[in-house]
């Protein structure tokens, strides 16, 4: 196959300038908070994903997580989650402003990982008109998207970890103090008894002697 270089490094540009959107956060809710996220072109496939790393306190762990409403241009709901730890979900989307509104239902602080990922495939036909750079464009155009799913489910896991570690060590932390707890309830249990059985003995000693 013989590639012409200018309509090659035009098509390396092309492709270049259409790189994927992705973004992530993490925060602390209260009771809720809202994001918003613009859309490009029609069609785009939107990835997301969430996971409620930790509540604050290690005695307040609970499993009812949160809401999530996805909402597109026109203030039309696209997708409605409830009580979720944690989630992965994508859908096609239009061009337009799109809202993303978490809610937290517990009277605790929670702290959320968040992250959109946004593919899109742009074809320049009119830059290069050889029939072997469509397939070219296209298969570079997969492998980025590849690459970014790839790093999209990481993240996700590795908040998914996160998470288990703070409820492992809660957990732990809860089995200590228990285990402190039912050792002193039993040492003073035991402290009774000797209490009660040497009042006992000394009653019954003080009846023998009269």
């Amino acid at each position: 196959m013989k590639i012409n270089l200018p309509k090659f490094a035009i098509v390396l540009l092309a492709l270049l300038s259409s790189l994927q959107v992705v973004f992530g956060i993490r925060f602390v809710i209260d009771r809720e908070e809202c994001f918003s996220h613009n859309i490009q072109s029609e069609g785009d496939t939107v990835h997301l994903s969430f996971v409620v790393i930790k509540v604050d306190g290690a005695w307040h762990y609970s499993q009812d997580g949160v809401d999530l409403v996805v909402k597109g241009p026109s203030g039309g709901q696209i997708h409605d989650f409830r009580d979720k730890i944690s989630e992965k979900f994508e859908f096609g989307a239009t061009k337009g402003l799109h809202h993303f509104c978490f809610t937290n239902k517990s009277p605790y602080h929670e702290t959320i990982d968040f992250d959109v990922h946004v593919s899109h495939y742009t074809y320049h036909d009119q830059h290069a008109k050889d029939e072997h750079f469509n397939p070219l464009f296209e298969h570079i155009s997969k492998l980025e998207e590849a690459l970014y799913n790839i790093q999209f489910e990481q993240h996700w896991l590795e908040a998914q970890t996160e998470r288990q570690a703070i409820v492992n060590d809660a957990m732990s932390q809860r089995a200590v103090h228990k285990a402190i707890f039912e050792s002193a309830a039993l040492i003073g249990a035991s402290v009774l008894q000797v209490y009660l059985l040497h009042r006992l003995f000394e009653r019954k000693l003080g009846m023998s002697r009269v």
